[in-house]
């Protein structure tokens, strides 16, 4: 990786996870081709993304500076910084 990069890229998908212990013959059997074809007939925009149909599913891109991609790699979560006071000098 170019460590004079002006600016980075994160990309994060937040969905639902799939308990694969829990899975049913049903689950198995339904044909989720069919089932994603329905819910893109049922959209009122053609160009609408599918995912906006799940409530629970997110999708987030940010830009961030050196410094900040740096934060993020170290701590992704925030956890060290929300942890900290920040108080003034005076």
């Amino acid at each position: 990786m170019d460590s004079d990069a002006d600016r980075f890229t994160v990309h994060i998908e937040v969905y639902p996870s799939q308990d694969t212990e829990s899975l049913s013959q049903a689950d198995l059997d339904c044909d989720h081709l069919e089932a994603m074809s329905e819910m893109l007939s049922e959209q009122e925009d053609p160009n609408a993304d599918p995912a906006d149909a799940l409530p629970s599913y997110r999708k987030l891109r940010y830009e961030l500076c050196p410094s900040c991609q740096a934060r993020f790699v170290r701590d992704p979560l925030g956890l060290e910084s929300s942890q900290k006071f920040h108080f003034s000098k005076n």
